[in-house]
C-alpha cells in the first residue's frame, strides 16, 4: 500500500465551451478497470446524442492501468490529452469523460487538444483533488499519573490523537503515518520504560478535509 496518494472522492462535472461546441468533462472515482467502463457506458447513455464521448482512466498504486479513447476525433487530439491531465496531476483510480458536442466551427489540432485537456482539468478541479495518507491506528493504555506524559509525547510528534476514554485507566486511539510508526512504537517504548500497552488495530487512509481527519473505509 501506498503511504500517500492523489485521488478523487467524488463525482463531479465542469462545462466550457469553445467556438460555440460544448464541452462536458465528467469525472468519476474508480477503483477497478470494470468499474470505469460501467462509468463510460453511462456517460454514452447519458449523452447519446452527443459528437463525442472521450475517455481516459488511470488505476491502481503505480498507474498500471491507462486507457483513453478518442472515439472518432483525429488520432491524439482528445483521449491523449485528457489522459495527460491525470498522468500530470498523477491522479490515481480516476476515470473521466469528456463529451462534445460540436457547435459548427472546426478547431483545428491544436484547438482540439487545448479544449479536451481544458475540459479534464476544469472536471477535476471540481471534484476537488484529495491526497489521501496511509493511517496506522493504535490504542494505548496508560495510568492516570502516566497519562500526562503520554498525552504529551503523542502530541509532541504531531500524531492524531483521535479519542480518549476515561475508566479505570485512560485508553488513546491514536493514528500515526505509516512511515513514522518505527519511530513511534520506539518512543512509547521509552515512555513505558520498556512495556507495551499498545495495540496495532490496522490500517485505514484518511484525509483532510476543512482542518479535519476523515477516515476512509478500507
Amino acid at each position: 500500500m501506498l503511504n500517500q496518494y492523489k485521488t478523487i472522492l467524488c463525482e463531479a462535472e465542469a462545462e466550457i465551451i469553445e467556438k460555440k461546441s460544448r464541452f462536458i468533462a465528467t469525472v468519476r472515482p474508480v477503483k477497478s478497470e470494470d468499474e470505469a467502463r460501467v462509468f463510460i457506458e453511462e456517460m454514452k447513455k447519458k449523452y447519446w446524442n452527443a459528437t463525442h464521448n472521450v475517455f481516459a482512466y488511470q488505476i491502481g498504486e503505480h498507474n498500471e492501468l491507462q486507457r483513453f479513447s478518442d472515439d472518432g476525433e483525429p488520432q491524439g487530439t482528445a483521449g491523449m490529452p485528457v489522459l495527460s491531465v491525470l498522468k500530470g496531476e498523477d491522479v490515481k483510480n480516476t476515470a473521466i469523460v469528456v463529451t462534445r458536442y460540436f457547435g459548427g466551427t472546426l478547431l483545428g489540432t491544436g484547438g482540439l487538444v487545448r479544449a479536451y485537456g481544458r475540459s479534464a482539468k476544469e472536471g477535476l478541479l471540481a471534484a476537488g483533488i484529495s491526497e489521501l495518507i496511509r493511517y496506522v491506528r493504535y490504542e494505548i493504555v496508560a495510568e492516570y499519573t502516566e497519562s500526562g506524559k503520554v498525552q504529551y509525547e503523542i502530541l509532541q510528534e504531531g500524531h492524531i490523537l483521535f479519542d480518549t476514554q476515561y475508566s479505570d485507566k485512560v485508553v488513546y486511539t491514536v493514528f500515526v503515518k505509516a512511515e513514522e510508526t518505527d519511530a513511534f512504537e520506539k518512543k512509547m517504548l521509552d515512555v513505558f520504560r520498556g512495556n507495551t500497552p499498545f495495540v496495532k488495530q490496522g490500517e485505514q487512509y484518511g484525509v483532510w478535509q476543512e482542518g479535519a481527519l476523515s477516515l476512509l473505509e478500507n
